[in-house]
């Protein structure tokens, strides 16, 4: 692992702890020649599955997109960096398991997980999250959403 202070190789891992029930190892390091300390991450990579777009196209699936869109959801909400890394691990297994026989998955069954993981979490997240994804337009769309929350658990 290169160090990112002075770019050297040779390194020593202070501390291993997995994270995300096992699918991911964080590892503290420190760079033998400067003496900085980092942290490194480390996933199991599976084969790449597709999201199918609203408008047909396909591109490869981004846990990245998950993540930014679950942390605007709960930005400001008082929910810990480990449980919001906890539901994307959640949302991204789901995804997999729902895309593995075809390699495919929509983007409406991702965005409908993200809400289902949401709603038990956080309902303002909810509604932030849905009001972006339904594209709601109008004050109405935000009561009827908030509604249909009270048939939530």
């Amino acid at each position: 692992m290169r160090c990112p202070h002075c770019g050297n190789s040779d390194d020593k891992v202070i501390e291993s702890r997995t994270l995300a029930n096992g699918a991911a190892i964080r590892r503290r390091r420190e760079c033998s020649n400067c003496g900085f300390r980092f942290t490194s991450y480390e996933r199991i990579e599976d084969k790449q599955f597709m999201v199918i777009k609203r408008d047909g196209r396909r591109e490869p699936f981004d846990r990245q997109k998950i993540e930014r869109g679950v942390d605007r959801a709960l930005e400001k909400r008082p929910v810990s960096p480990m449980m919001i890394d906890s539901l994307v691990n959640q949302i991204e297994d789901q995804a997999a398991i729902m895309g593995k026989v075809n390699h495919e998955i929509s983007a409406s069954s991702i965005g409908d997980l993200v809400l289902e993981k949401l709603a038990l979490v956080d309902k303002v997240a909810y509604i932030r999250f849905a009001s972006v994804y339904r594209h709601f337009e109008n004050l109405d769309e935000f009561i009827r959403e908030i509604q249909k929350m009270g048939d939530l658990p």
